[in-house]
């Protein structure tokens, strides 16, 4: 299939690892030029040598002034407007709903729906003045369902998803479209460090954890970076422009809803 995006702009947030990264090789593959981003300049920079027609954009996103700049350097490097934004980040530490404080309850706006919601305002004008643009959040299956001992996390994603949503019903008419991929059990270092962390509060080894959670899902093993960021690359694609306002789960059945 031609996914229609060769020669389109991408902004992947958060790109110098895990999902994010995924996400810009799965595009890059497809011939978009793709702006790599993070705190780590270096590390960027490596990885936008590395596909075809790529740059490295350092800065910090977690401001609005911060995501304005980093999307004008990555306008200015690629010699074009961003037609595809991929919303991402890290995410909360784990904890339990009833022990949130004030201070925990801002911080799952602050890191989850302010640093995204700053990016989304910056492209977003182009994009429908040109009625054409994909906006993708990388979300978390807790969007579906809560997940445990992640509380912050699950506060803040579905704010975004609620914001997001609303917005996806605003924009359609411009032929922008607005989507969440939510990943299940996705095999990155992120991943990982939840595991560890359960292994450490259960008092028990890391394999066991993990044995533990493939037998939740029904196709017995997490998934693949490489899958999580062909979906992605999908709902960025010319032919997903009828799909929109939709969290798709990548998560191997883990979630039993429809």
């Amino acid at each position: 299939m031609d996914l229609g995006i060769n020669g389109k702009a991408a902004f992947v947030a958060a790109s110098t690892g895990g999902l994010g990264l995924a996400i810009a090789r799965a595009l890059a593959a497809e011939g978009a030029r793709v702006a790599i981003t993070g705190r780590r300049r270096e590390r960027a920079e490596r990885i936008a040598a590395e596909l075809p027609g790529a740059v490295a954009v350092g800065g910090d996103l977690g401001t609005r002034a911060g995501a304005a700049e980093a999307v004008d350097r990555a306008e200015e490097a690629l010699g074009q407007p961003i037609d595809i934004a991929v919303l991402n980040g890290p995410g909360p530490k784990p904890g339990a709903a009833a022990a949130l404080g004030v201070d925990e309850i801002a911080s799952a706006f602050d890191l989850l729906v302010r640093p995204h919601h700053a990016l989304v305002s910056r492209v977003l004008p182009g994009m429908r003045e040109r009625r054409w643009g994909r906006v993708l959040a990388v979300g978390s299956s807790g969007v579906a369902a809560p997940l445990p001992n992640l509380a912050v996390s699950n506060t803040g994603r579905a704010a975004l998803a609620g914001y997001l949503k609303t917005l996806a019903a605003e924009v359609a008419l411009d032929a922008v479209t607005v989507n969440l991929l939510l990943p299940g059990r996705i095999a990155t270092d992120r991943v990982a460090e939840l595991d560890a962390a359960a292994a450490k509060r259960r008092g028990t080894t890391l394999d066991a954890v993990q044995l533990e959670s493939r037998r939740t899902i029904p196709a017995r093993r997490y998934g693949t970076p490489e899958e999580f960021g062909a979906a992605a690359a999908f709902l960025c694609s010319a032919p997903a422009s009828y799909i929109t306002g939709v969290a798709l789960r990548c998560d191997g059945g883990l979630i039993r809803s429809l």
